[in-house]
Formats: C-alpha cells, sequence, structure tokens
C-alpha cells in the first residue's frame, strides 16, 4: 500500500488533472554542481522519475516550470516525456496560467509542488499544495500537504504517489506494474 495519506489530504486532491512540478529543490536535492568547464549536473531520483510517469498513466498531466534551463534538465524531461515545460522563469504565476488556459483545465484542477519563495505564487492558486520536508518555513506553512521525504531523495515520488492514489489509480498500476498473477 502507499502511505498512509489522511482522508481529509486525498479528498483535497481528488480532482487533480494537472500537477506542476518546480526543479532545484524538488526533483534535485537543490544543490548545483559545476565540471571544470563550468557545465552543470544535477542528480536526479528514479524513484521521482517513475512517479511522473505513474501520474501520465493514471491521467494527470505533469508539467514542469523553473527558473534554469540546461542542457542535462532538457535531456532528464525529455526521457520522462514530460511535454508541457517552462524554462529560464522566475515569474512562474503566468506560465502556470498559460499552460491551464493551453490545457483547458481550472486552478482547482491543479496540484503543485515547491520549495521556495519563487514557487509561492501558483502554490497559493492551485488546488492543492504541497512541499518537501526540506522545503523553505514559509512554502512549507503555505501549503496543504509536506512529503516525508526530501526534495530529489523522493520528495516528489511521494507527491505522486498521494495524487495517484486521490484519483483513485493506485491499485490499478500497482497491478499492472507486478504483472500477471500466476
Amino acid at each position: 500500500m502507499p502511505l498512509d495519506f489522511q482522508a481529509e489530504t486525498l479528498l483535497a486532491a481528488q480532482d487533480v488533472r494537472i500537477a506542476f512540478f518546480d526543479i532545484d529543490g524538488v526533483l534535485t536535492d537543490g544543490g548545483v554542481y559545476f565540471t571544470e568547464h563550468g557545465e552543470t549536473l544535477k542528480r536526479f531520483s528514479i524513484l521521482d522519475g517513475y512517479g511522473l510517469k505513474l501520474l501520465r498513466l493514471a491521467g494527470i498531466t505533469p508539467a514542469v516550470i523553473t527558473g534554469r534551463d540546461s542542457k542535462p534538465l532538457r535531456v532528464r524531461l525529455e526521457a520522462l516525456g514530460i511535454q508541457h515545460v517552462r524554462y529560464g522563469t522566475e515569474d512562474k504565476l503566468p506560465a502556470a496560467e498559460a499552460m491551464l488556459q493551453e490545457l483547458g483545465f481550472s486552478w482547482l484542477q491543479a496540484a503543485a509542488i515547491g520549495d521556495d519563495w519563487p514557487d509561492l505564487p501558483v502554490l497559493a492558486r492551485v488546488g492543492f499544495a504541497a512541499a518537501p520536508a526540506n522545503a523553505h518555513a514559509e512554502v512549507r506553512d503555505a501549503v496543504n500537504y509536506v512529503t516525508r521525504a526530501r526534495g530529489g531523495e523522493g520528495a516528489a515520488r511521494e507527491f505522486c504517489d498521494l495524487l495517484v492514489t486521490a484519483c483513485g489509480q493506485y491499485r490499478r498500476l500497482l497491478d499492472a506494474a507486478r504483472g500477471p498473477r500466476q
């Protein structure tokens, strides 16, 4: 079974059809590594990546709005099949609004997970907001749910599991992953 999410948390997330993700501090640990040539390196959790794939299988659109842009980031999101991305976006609210209009979703059908002040405008508007355990205190205080896991260490997967559970698809997807029983 998934984490033991409280009933009121699942009810608050049951109508979500799109989930916005920040990158640094959510899908990564927030650290930035530089090679001797000045190239940026980031560490992504495979668990988090699989959670994004599960969202799509559950009928929830994963979307990314990030203040940064880099080749490794683009490669990772492409590998995960994330089609709705805004790179180098410091003002995230207009980017989220544009995606919602483009896809025909309302703010009440949206969820978001973020870790720092630039994420607050989107977190304040969505129907369901979350933050990793190590998010800034102001962000943790502003959301519906704080993950047990830290950013880059399973927080995004926990958020995805919550959304997949809330929409009633967790058991179906788990059974499909297990394959036919003998």
